[in-house]
């Protein structure tokens, strides 16, 4: 009998590390249990929709010669965000991408021991578009909505010392504009 040791077996459905843009298999505006979500919670979906592509975008803008209105275009054409989403994605793209000496600087500030070149790709633009939205004023998300958001994307695309990193700069970052009057 101590050999055999009895383990329930639990059925849980795996989690997925990023949306399937293709088969829209997260595109869906019901519960798990067939009731329908709020518009509340589908708008919190589609924001979180809208900052993954906007990664894969800028990552995309950032490793190749891809020009942004084409990588845009692609990404609204795959991503099956509603129109709410959409914007939300061109939003933050268009400022990341037309901001980007100015967070780049900011990020400067805010990590000083890390040279903007030598960041990994996905953090450095992770913290870009978690910039761009913490002093946009047009931003209507709490900072530590997007803060949090900014870890999750850092858990899922990052290295496992990205989410304590994105998580540090982004708290320096509010430290300083708590501070600044």
């Amino acid at each position: 009998m101590a050999g055999n040791v009895y383990k329930p077996s639990r059925t849980t459905k795996p989690k997925p590390e990023t949306d399937d843009f293709e088969t829209g298999q997260f595109d869906s505006a019901l519960k798990e249990d067939g009731t329908r979500k709020s518009g509340y919670s589908q708008q919190i979906e589609q924001r979180r929709k809208a900052r993954r592509a906007a990664l894969q975008a800028l990552y995309e803008i950032d490793t190749t010669s891809h020009k942004p209105g084409n990588v845009l275009e692609a990404r609204q054409a795959t991503s099956r965000l509603e129109q709410e989403g959409l914007a939300f994605l061109r939003w933050i793209i268009s400022g990341v991408v037309a901001h980007r000496d100015d967070m780049d600087q900011l990020i400067a500030r805010y990590a000083p021991e890390w040279p903007i070149d030598q960041l990994a790709v996905i953090d450095r633009n992770i913290l870009r578009m978690s910039i761009f939205e913490l002093l946009n004023p047009d931003s209507d998300a709490p900072s530590k909505v997007v803060v949090n958001e900014a870890v999750e994307l850092a858990k899922i695309f990052g290295s496992d010392s990205s989410p304590r990193f994105i998580n540090g700069v982004l708290g320096t970052a509010l430290k300083e504009m708590a501070a600044t009057p």
